[in-house]
């Protein structure tokens, strides 16, 4: 298992949300609401053609991030 930013796990792949490097509490509340919470299990479904955003699946729900958002969120890749 090793540890990167959600930005950067391959499509397909599963991980598991462990924190998020600073960010401002608005966006970290923001996150929070989404269910993005530390110990949750996330899947890479696709990545836009260019790189940007990338949809992730959570807890039974779609839910899409630009990379600049992924790469807040740090992640063990399981």
């Amino acid at each position: 298992m090793s540890q990167s930013t959600l930005d950067q796990v391959n499509v397909g792949a599963k991980a598991r949300i462990i924190g998020f490097s600073a960010v401002e509490t608005n966006f970290r509340r923001k996150l929070l609401a989404l269910g993005m919470m530390p110990g949750a299990e996330v899947e890479v479904r696709r990545v836009a053609p260019l790189g940007d955003p990338m949809q992730i699946q959570l807890r039974g729900a779609s839910v899409s991030l630009r990379k600049q958002e992924a790469a807040i969120i740090e992640v063990e890749v399981l």
